[in-house]
């Protein structure tokens, strides 16, 4: 889209800023992902700013990276990407309620899990990405298959995201000018 998503602004703030603040409203402590060298908007001191070990390793890095940035009392992580702005947090808070006695909590959206949308038990996804790493697996949906996952229907979080908004994520000028107007905001001048 011409810029980093990280750094688009979204209505007088960077996504990013805009991700962390909606996600703050439900979870503590909040770990910002970022590639090696990715410039960083500002974010408040309370994040946790951690980047990718090794480059070109795609998402289960940046989960691995993530998972191992978060104090050892926490166990439950909450994943998402930055380009989410129109993220609800009840939707947040039901997935972590859905994660109960699982590894895993993910969305399936017609057949297609949303890992970047889903809650992931540290002490046994962080060994089981570390490991699939290690053997150069590197597509997060092989967790799915050396942990307890559970499949999280739409029907099972319509009542507090009935569309969905929280998978939104913006991968084109069109998505960007949509999720603005959705929010009631204009683009801001370059």
């Amino acid at each position: 889209m011409g810029t980093s998503k990280a750094l688009l602004d979204f209505g007088g703030e960077t996504m990013l800023q805009r991700v962390v603040r909606l996600l703050g409203t439900v979870v503590s402590p909040i770990v910002a992902v970022a590639a090696p060298g990715q410039p960083l908007p500002d974010l408040p001191d309370s994040v946790i700013i951690t980047r990718d070990e090794r480059e070109e390793r795609g998402p289960l890095e940046g989960l691995r990276a993530g998972l191992l940035a978060l104090p050892d009392t926490i166990d439950l992580a909450y994943v998402t990407s930055c380009d989410v702005p129109l993220l609800v947090p009840a939707f947040v808070r039901r997935m972590i309620d859905l994660a109960a006695g699982s590894d895993i909590a993910i969305l399936d959206l017609d057949g297609f899990p949303q890992p970047l949308s889903a809650v992931y038990r540290r002490r046994t996804v962080l060994p089981s990405a570390e490991a699939l790493l290690a053997a150069d697996r590197r597509r997060l949906v092989f967790l799915f298959e050396t942990t307890k996952t559970r499949r999280v229907l739409p029907s099972e979080v319509a009542d507090v995201d009935p569309q969905l908004l929280t998978l939104r994520n913006l991968n084109t000028p069109e998505d960007y000018q949509n999720a603005l107007a959705h929010s009631g905001l204009k683009s801001s001048p370059n």
